[in-house]
């Protein structure tokens, strides 16, 4: 009998749940929100339990879509945000916030209040920060528990579990405390490779030493590759809640990101031989942006997190480059626009959100995708809201715009917006070039999350990065990811990569266009770097009056 299998993304602000064939077709979808708490000093947490709450009606709602049987349902698997998790030692929220409520358990990826505690490690110089870019960033775990065990005792003692939002995800459907190489090894300082496991002289030097003598009870003991089965699958009181068949096949998880790689880069390209995936990049849009290279052996590139053996395809290196504000960005950006009252008034009354009427008005005013970043000539942004990921690894960098004026009618929006893409474009090229000056070099570049769908945004990108910008052929690549997940643990590939082949494709491609475009975005990224050199330069300035 043909089997579905279920793919449940976690991002920033809902869970979605999608279910594909064996073939890697999309049958259904569904998206439910998440709470979020945002506090001053950089602070952002999450409830476990209204996630979980908001995974099992997603599940609910593509299973009704989809029209199928539980028992035709072959396997899930689940990835999510970087968020660091806390449960007490049986299993209940606890506390991550001033606020002292149970509920408030996660630290979400982007909260920035460990930046103190990144700087400490940092200061450490350990071998295991090599393989990190050579700094840890305030997004990973290790700042995160740090700042728990300074700054919040009773919770940090209390905790009997420590997880990555994804292996949360697969401890509460399963039981199963197995961590995934991929959250470990990406987010927690783990050495998958050669035998290195957690490094005791590591958690001694940045004040953790409590994990060493604990025998890492609480971080993860038993690690696996992704797609591995854990356990006897879903136990019985979360396929109730799923409404899914006890004992279903379930994948060890990914990252949120990681997924979209899986779901993207080892697609069919259409002739018929084997994809390289060490020749396509993956660049993986939401909230924030993920750009990952693909290698056989390890490369070390400053200032990009890795390499991280298996971190995301088993066997294989990873690189991983980001940008902490992608979507965020774009978002604030039009939110801060006097004219987005009017503009998303406007696009409602056409049935269409405000991304979508600003794309078809920009390509129509320029008369083609390529020639719209002219309308951003002499508007600039640096948009760097939350500190630069990659590969300046800077937490304190700030967003900078040069060019404004008093307009604030819709084609002033769509002037901001394009600038705000080209923005993006820069730092996404700023990456490639730090990757290929430590040899890593690729001539194609998979785009997926929400913002790939859009024909601007490829085209900026494929202009400003000179590489074949391509889609992937399903329109939900993170989804898709994590279904193969669920594909391998339930014995439908042997493999990550066998799966990759058989239920992944690619789709449109968008290349490179004229070379005066080029040399447009050649000049325009010089007054990008002015930008950084003003925000660098206006830091320091203060810090100097701090200083009296």
């Amino acid at each position: 009998m043909p089997r579905a299998y279920i793919g449940v993304d976690v991002g920033t602000t809902s869970t979605r749940a999608g279910v594909f064939d064996e073939a890697g077709n999309l049958l259904a979808t569904a998206r439910h929100p998440i709470r979020i708490w945002h506090e001053p000093g950089d602070i952002v947490e999450q409830s476990s339990q209204d996630i979980w709450e908001a995974c099992v009606r997603s599940v609910r709602a593509a299973m009704a879509e989809a029209a199928i049987a539980p028992d035709s349902v072959g396997g899930i698997g689940f990835d999510a945000t970087c968020s660091l998790v806390v449960l007490d030692r049986q299993g209940e929220p606890l506390t991550v916030s001033a606020s002292g409520e149970a509920q408030r358990n996660v630290i979400v990826w982007m909260d920035h209040r460990a930046i103190a505690e990144a700087r400490l490690i940092n200061e450490t110089e350990d071998a295991v920060l090599r393989y990190v870019g050579g700094s840890i960033s305030p997004e990973m775990e290790m700042p995160k528990l740090l700042w728990l065990k300074r700054h919040l005792r009773g919770s940090f003692d209390a905790a009997g579990h420590f997880f990555d939002l994804s292996d949360y995800l697969t401890w509460r459907a399963t039981g199963s405390l197995q961590r995934s190489t991929c959250t470990v090894t990406c987010k927690w300082n783990y050495l998958a490779h050669d035998g290195g496991g957690w490094s005791a002289q590591f958690f001694k030097r940045i004040g953790l030493s409590d994990f060493v003598i604990e025998k890492y009870a609480r971080i993860g003991t038993e690690i696996v590759a992704p797609g591995t089965r854990l356990g006897t699958g879903l136990s019985r009181a979360a396929a109730a809640e799923l409404g899914l068949s006890p004992g279903l096949p379930v994948g060890a998880s990914l990252i949120d990101a990681h997924a979209g790689g899986i779901g993207a880069i080892g697609g069919r390209d259409g002739s018929g031989g084997a994809s390289d995936v060490c020749d396509r990049l993956a660049y993986i849009m939401g909230t924030s942006a993920c750009i990952m290279a693909t290698t056989k052996e390890p490369y070390f590139v400053p200032g990009v997190w890795g390499p991280y053996y298996s971190g995301m395809v088993p066997d294989f290196w990873l690189n991983e480059g980001g940008q902490s504000a992608a979507g965020a960005a774009i978002d604030h950006l039009l939110k801060s626009h006097p004219g987005h009252t009017d503009a998303s008034a406007a696009a409602r009354s056409e049935g269409l959100d405000l991304i979508d009427l600003l794309e078809r008005r920009i390509i129509a005013r320029a008369g083609s995708a390529s020639r719209a970043a002219l309308l951003a000539r002499d508007i600039h942004v640096l948009p760097e809201f939350i500190g630069n990921r990659s590969p300046y690894a800077d937490p304190d960098t700030r967003a900078v715009i040069a060019g404004l004026d008093l307009d604030t009618d819709i084609a002033s929006m769509e002037r901001l917006f394009v600038a705000g893409l080209c923005g993006l474009a820069y730092g996404l090229a700023e990456v490639i070039e730090a990757f290929a000056a430590h040899g890593v070099r690729s001539s194609m570049m998979i785009m997926g999350g929400g913002a790939s769908r859009s024909a601007l945004v490829r085209q900026i990108m494929a202009d400003t990065t000179g590489l074949t910008v391509a889609l992937p052929q399903t329109k939900e690549p993170v989804l898709l990811g994590a279904a193969m997940l669920g594909a391998v643990a339930g014995g439908a590939y042997a493999s990550i990569g066998e799966t990759m082949a058989k239920m992944s494709a690619l789709g449109g491609k968008s290349e490179p266009t004229a070379p005066d475009m080029a040399a447009f975005h050649t000049r325009k990224r010089e007054v990008y770097k002015l930008l950084r050199e003003v925000d660098r330069g206006s830091r320091a300035a203060m810090r100097d009056i701090a200083r009296g």
